[in-house]
């Protein structure tokens, strides 16, 4: 890859990705599933987490809604003090300022979110990120479900695209406690350029921005479970 892969340090993850990790300087695309297409907060705890190991530097978030949690995001791995925001009411600016961003000295990251992806202003984008070698995450945030359905069907310029859901926990506390275990994401990557598509079941990002296999998915399927999913926590309380 032009300028190298940031590995998830799992063989499962890195062997379906070109060049064992996710690309560098590429756009990438990810959103929620089923309620969670409107916050996609699970698929920004899992953007922070990326974002929170591409280095020393600045990651500029793009959004309409000022319901960053900072406390959430670091569990998630990403240090709240490395987090510049900028607001802006319309798609058009978000993308804007998601460009304008990829080029600004000492940005090691920049994470926008929007509804709409114009192709033309995804291939800006991407080209853009080449060029910088600064990763961009964009985060699909739809307001309705028609919305979601005819945004998810439209191609996209982005190298990778990623479905992250939260899923229940499983019946373990930590060490073996009873009691709500280790939250979880149903990762999947619906598109990857060069690569495979594939889902897998991972125990959340936590504060070093790493994700692992669940243990009971690390050798053999699990079984299905019933449980209330832990509560994100990366967005303030509305």
């Amino acid at each position: 890859m032009r300028h190298g892969v940031l590995p998830f340090g799992l063989a499962a993850i890195d062997r379906a990705l070109p060049g064992g990790g996710l690309a560098r300087g590429a756009l990438h695309e990810l959103h929620g599933a089923g309620a969670d297409e409107e916050d996609a907060a699970a698929a920004a705890g899992f953007a922070a987490g990326i974002a929170g190991r591409l280095g020393p530097g600045l990651v500029l978030w793009c959004l309409k809604r000022g319901d960053l949690y900072g406390p959430g995001l670091a569990e998630h791995g990403l240090d709240p003090a490395q987090i510049v925001t900028v607001r802006a009411a319309r798609d058009d600016d978000i993308l804007w300022a998601l460009e304008e961003g990829l080029r600004a000295p000492g940005v090691a990251a920049v994470i926008a979110e929007v509804a709409r992806l114009p192709m033309v202003a995804g291939r800006r984008l991407q080209l853009a990120a080449e060029r910088s070698g600064v990763t961009a995450l964009l985060l699909r945030r739809w307001h309705t479900g028609d919305e979601a359905a005819s945004e998810r069907e439209r191609p996209s310029a982005a190298l990778t695209r990623w479905r992250v859901a939260a899923i229940p926990s499983a019946l373990s506390g930590l060490d073996g406690e009873p009691g709500i275990g280790t939250p979880r994401w149903r990762v999947e990557l619906l598109r990857c350029r060069g690569g495979e598509t594939a889902a897998w079941s991972l125990e959340v990002a936590d504060a070093t921005g790493l994700v692992s296999l669940s243990a009971e998915l690390a050798d053999r399927p699990a079984a299905p479970r019933r449980f209330a999913a832990a509560p994100p926590a990366w967005r303030a309380a509305s």
